[in-house]
C-alpha cells in the first residue's frame, strides 16, 4: 500500500482530494495546501489555541508573545487540556481545507476505500525549533513553553484522530520531525533522551485515548534507533537518498519488525527528483531494501506485511507538474508491488 507525506503544491482542493482517493484508495492522505494558504504551513497549521504563541501576518511566521495576558492564557490552556476538550483545540477549516474535503468525499462512499486514513502533525522538536523566546533562546530550552507545546500537540493530534476515525476507518497519524535531520550535529542542540521523552508523551497520550497507528516521519538522515525507541508503529524515511544509512540499524530494525512495527519506505524522490526516474528503477531501489531484510532473516511475507511506500518527503515545495509525476510514480509502484492495476 502507498500513501503521501502531506504537503502538496496544488491549489484546487476538491480536484486534488479526488485524485488522492483515486490513486491512493488504500490509505488516502490528508493534503496540506501550503501554496494555497500560509495557514497550512505545518507549524502554523498546528498553532491554534497555543498560549503565548502568536502569528506575524506580515512575515507569515510564529513568535512568542510577551503580553500581560499570558498568565490567563496559560490557565485557560491547562483547563481545556485537563478537561480533554478536543473541540477547543480543533484545527479550523481555514487552516486545513484538505482534511475537511477529503473526509467529506470519503463519507459519501466509504466502501470504496481501504480501512485507513492518514494524517499528520508537526512534531514538538520541529515546532519548538522554529521559535525563539523573549530572551533570544530556542524554545527547546524553555521548559514552560515546551510543556504547552507537547501537551497542545498531543490533544490536537487526538482531535485529528477522532476527526479521521469515520465510517469504521482507522486513523494513521504521522508525527513530522524534519528538524531531527542530521541529529547529533550542532544544529540539533537537544539530547537523545529528551527527544524520546517528548515524542513518547504524545504517542502514549494518543494510544491511551484512541485506536490509532502512530508514525514518525523524518526526511533526512537521523538516529533511527532513537526513532524506533519511542515505540511508534511506523517509521517513515527517505529510502531514495538514505537507504544505506537507515539499514545500518540492523538489530533495531529486526526487533522493530518482529514486534509488529512497519517501515514506510520513502522510495520516490522529492528534492532529488530529476524527472528521469522510472518505475523499474524505483522498484529496484525498494527491492534493495527488502532484500536486505530477507538477508537478515526476515520472512518475505512478514517484510511485505510490514512495509508501505511513500514519497521521500512532502511535495509542497516542488513544481506542480513534477509533483503530479512523483505521485503518479508512487501510485504506479504500489500497483506493481501489489499486483493491482489502477486506471
Amino acid at each position: 500500500m502507498a500513501t503521501g507525506v502531506g504537503s502538496v503544491p496544488f491549489l484546487d482542493v476538491d480536484t486534488t482530494c479526488q485524485h488522492i482517493l483515486k490513486f491512493f484508495p488504500d490509505i488516502p492522505f490528508w493534503p496540506q495546501f501550503v501554496k494555497r494558504s500560509h495557514f497550512e504551513d505545518m507549524t502554523i497549521q498546528a498553532s491554534q489555541r497555543f498560549p503565548r504563541i502568536e502569528m506575524d501576518l506580515k512575515k507569515n511566521s510564529l513568535f512568542i508573545s510577551t503580553t500581560d495576558t499570558q498568565v490567563n492564557e496559560l490557565i485557560s490552556f491547562y483547563e481545556h487540556f485537563m478537561a480533554e476538550d478536543t473541540d477547543y483545540f480543533a484545527i479550523s477549516h481555514e487552516y486545513a481545507a484538505g482534511l475537511y474535503k477529503l473526509l467529506e468525499l470519503i463519507e459519501k462512499k466509504p466502501q470504496s476505500y481501504g480501512p485507513f486514513i492518514k494524517g499528520q502533525i508537526v512534531g514538538p522538536i520541529t515546532f519548538a525549533g522554529s521559535l525563539i523566546d523573549a530572551k533570544g533562546k530556542s524554545v527547546l530550552y524553555n521548559t514552560e513553553i515546551m510543556d504547552t507545546i507537547v501537551k497542545g500537540l498531543a490533544i490536537k493530534a487526538l482531535w485529528i484522530v477522532h476527526k479521521m476515525s469515520l465510517a469504521d476507518k482507522m486513523a494513521i497519524l504521522f508525527i513530522d520531525e524534519p528538524y531531527l535531520s542530521g541529529f547529533g550535529s550542532a544544529f540539533t542542540p537537544i539530547q537523545r533522551v529528551e527527544v524520546i521523552k517528548l515524542l513518547q508523551e504524545i504517542i502514549e497520550y494518543l494510544r491511551s485515548r484512541s485506536n490509532v497507528l502512530v508514525g514518525i516521519h523524518c526526511c533526512g538522515n537521523t538516529d533511527w534507533s532513537m526513532m524506533i525507541e519511542t515505540g511508534v508503529d511506523i517509521v517513515n524515511f527517505d529510502a531514495f537518498d538514505y537507504m544505506d544509512y537507515f539499514l545500518l540499524y540492523r538489530r533495531e530494525i529486526i526487533k522493530f519488525l518482529e514486534n509488529g512495527g512497519t517501515v514506510a519506505w520513502g522510495v520516490v524522490p522529492t528534492t532529488s527528483f530529476t524527472g528521469e526516474e522510472t518505475l523499474d528503477g524505483l522498484k529496484m531501489q525498494l527491492e534493495k531494501g527488502l532484500n536486505t531484510l530477507y538477508e537478515w532473516g526476515i520472512d518475505r511475507n512478514t517484510a511485505a506485511e510490514r512495509s508501505i511506500i511513500t514519497t521521500a518527503c512532502g511535495v509542497g515545495a516542488i513544481d506542480p507538474d513534477k509533483a503530479e509525476r512523483i505521485l503518479e510514480l508512487l501510485s504506479g509502484l504500489s500497483s506493481i508491488m501489489s499486483g493491482i492495476k489502477r486506471d
